[in-house]
């Protein structure tokens, strides 16, 4: 029978700072591989909110990583690091509730549909952009693509929630190995 030191690694919570942050870097980058794999492998494209979403995920792979190789022992550079996660998890988090919001409107309540990001993006001054996206459409309400019942931005907004907590934990909950 493995005695408890030799699976204490098994325990999340009793991870450095560092191996935490790596866990979060690497489940970032598979949660990007997923949503590239569902555009281009199942054919769903994304609304203007779900590519929002994506680049919230993009923006926080490199604190993440950096934060790993890094691994500040003090605590006012874990505290950074997990600031800048959690006001990226913030914005990224805020468009997928939003986004939630609006899936769960009855039809008749749906906003109508407007152009797309790529449209937005060239013809709009960004503030503009910025307002219609944040408002939503109808194809932002549109499910096309969930998994064990759960539409993508709700697990977005789970991820959000969960990188926030993670970091914030890596940062300040302090363990013997850090």
């Amino acid at each position: 029978m493995p005695n408890a030191s030799s699976t204490h690694w098994l325990n999340p919570l009793h991870w450095t700072f560092r191996q935490k942050f790596l866990a979060a870097f690497l489940l970032c980058v598979a949660v990007l591989l997923v949503s590239l794999h569902v555009q281009f492998g199942a054919g769903v494209e994304p609304c203007s909110m779900c590519t929002l979403q994506r680049g919230a995920f993009m923006l926080l792979c490199p604190p993440l990583l950096i934060g790993a190789l890094h691994a500040p022992r003090g605590r006012l550079g874990r505290g950074i690091y997990s600031g800048i996660v959690t006001l990226i998890c913030a914005s990224g988090g805020a468009v997928a509730a939003r986004q939630v919001w609006l899936q769960s409107l009855p039809p008749e309540k749906v906003p109508a549909c407007g152009p797309d990001l790529a449209y937005m993006l060239k013809a709009w001054p960004l503030t503009q952009m910025l307002k219609q996206v944040l408002s939503g459409s109808g194809d932002c309400a549109e499910i096309d693509w969930s998994l064990f019942g759960l539409s993508m931005a709700v697990w977005a907004l789970m991820l959000f929630i969960a990188f926030t907590l993670w970091c914030n934990v890596a940062a300040y909950v302090k363990n013997r190995a850090s």
